[in-house]
């Protein structure tokens, strides 16, 4: 039997990983205990890997099919190298620069560089995210007119390498956040709300990257006919998810002389499936799916011309493949 080789990310994106999947039909077992659980889907070979990893091992032809956040895939510099296939719209991060609250001096990189340069003094930079960091150091005017395409000096536990002592990357273990102002002069972390850097008295003055989990393919196993099949399908699952969580699904009876007001309002996928009620003369079931944002404000009008309102929250809204 063919096998579609699909790792999905532990860690920050797994629970919402784990959601997804259930909605979109996939029942899973055994993700609690082991990194290989049983799908219901006897073509899947499923794997749980840490999310850092997963792009990486999709370039290297590992496996054919992924979830991970872009921010990742930005940092193994994979990003030409696998397809993004599907924005999955969860585990929504920035990657930001961030400075001890009270240095009011510091509005941006290029203060922080003039700052401690001009004293002589290293600038200290704690990440998890090294290649991104050093890209957006090294793209900093001030640092261009200063170092030119000198790159700074990156310090893990097992190397050190780098010529430019005077701007210094080091790699960070977790805890990013408490590292300022003792230990390093800024920080470059991932953050969903803030709320973390807030609390550790520090303040965000520049934004590297958005990031959002992507669905990522191997190129090699989209030449593949049934590879590229399996894919398409599971991406059509996903993203029946994705839309669906976005909109609502009403029912509601109307009077036939009111359906014109209604229908000048009334939003819809193409346009709303319309059926004589039964038994009931001069009146109209109406059947659409409308984003959610939209519904509180129709609300005045279905609250004056409708009747029997029934909202469901829809489980897939899956495309054809037309639309795709």
């Amino acid at each position: 039997m063919n096998k579609l080789r699909f790792v999905i990310p532990k860690g920050s994106l797994e629970e919402d990983t784990m959601d997804l999947l259930k909605q979109a039909g996939y029942s899973l077992v055994g993700t609690d205990r082991s990194y290989r659980p049983f799908i219901n889907d006897p073509e899947i070979e499923l794997k749980i890997l840490r999310p850092q990893e997963i792009p990486n091992l999709i370039a290297q032809d590992a496996h054919d099919l992924g979830i991970s956040g872009i921010d990742w895939t930005e940092e193994s510099g994979v990003i030409d190298e696998v397809e993004d296939i599907l924005d999955l719209e969860y585990g929504k991060v920035e990657l930001v620069l961030a400075v001890p609250r009270d240095w009011n001096d510091i509005k941006n990189f290029s203060d922080l560089l003039k700052k401690f340069l001009n004293k002589n003094k290293p600038v200290r930079i704690f990440t998890e995210l090294i290649a991104t960091t050093k890209k957006y150091i090294m793209n900093n005017p001030v640092y261009k007119q200063k170092f030119q395409d000198k790159v700074p000096e990156i310090i893990t536990p097992w190397s050190r390498n780098g010529e430019n002592s005077q701007v210094k990357i080091i790699l960070s273990f977790g805890a990013t956040e408490a590292k300022p102002p003792e230990d390093a002069e800024a920080i470059v972390d991932l953050t969903a709300t803030g709320k973390t850097i807030e609390e550790n008295k520090l303040k965000v003055i520049d934004r590297l990257v958005s990031s959002t989990a992507r669905l990522l393919a191997n190129r090699k196993a989209l030449k593949d006919p049934w590879k590229k099949g399996k894919i398409q399908d599971i991406k059509m699952l996903l993203k029946g998810v994705v839309e669906a969580r976005k909109k609502l699904h009403i029912f509601m009876n109307i009077k036939n002389k009111n359906l014109p007001k209604l229908l000048k309002e009334l939003p819809a996928l193409k346009r709303p499936t319309i059926a004589p009620l039964s038994g009931i003369e001069g009146w109209s079931a109406i059947n659409t799916i409308i984003p959610k944002d939209t519904f509180m404000k129709l609300m005045p009008i279905l609250r004056k011309y409708a009747q029997g309102i029934v909202i469901h929250e829809p489980r897939q809204i899956i495309p054809s493949e037309e639309e795709e």
